[in-house]
């Protein structure tokens, strides 16, 4: 792998560095975790839609029922039923049924507080 290194950068890393061979190693280790970054885009592509942050924070309280959801994004069941799909795909939403019901709530908290920490940067 550290034969694909533009021979600039390597030059560059050999003035920084005692042993480049072995910052290159670890630096093409970095990178090595396609499972992890596939998670975490599937999570960031769940949460890049209005309508999905909206849900989140509807249910910020506790559970709700798809026609209460509908009430709160003024939406009809197909978009809402396909952002809870979403949503739930992504592992940030929970469903069980009740009868002819279907309720949704907060898969875990740690997605509440990544919207929180969101809307920190942004202030």
């Amino acid at each position: 792998m550290t034969d694909t290194v533009p021979e600039s950068t390597r030059q560059t890393l050999e003035r920084l560095y005692d042993n480049p061979d072995d910052r290159l190693t670890s630096l093409f280790e970095i990178n090595d975790d396609d499972k992890q970054v596939d998670a975490q885009l599937t999570v960031f592509k769940a949460l890049a839609n209005e309508y999905r942050v909206r849900i989140l924070h509807a249910l910020r309280d506790g559970e709700m029922c798809a026609c209460e959801l509908q009430v709160v994004l003024d939406a009809p069941q197909s978009t809402v039923a396909s952002h809870l799909r979403e949503l739930a795909n992504a592992g940030i939403v929970r469903k069980r049924r009740q009868g002819k019901w279907t309720y949704y709530r907060v898969g875990d908290t740690a997605v509440l507080q990544l919207l929180d920490m969101a809307e920190a940067l942004d202030g």
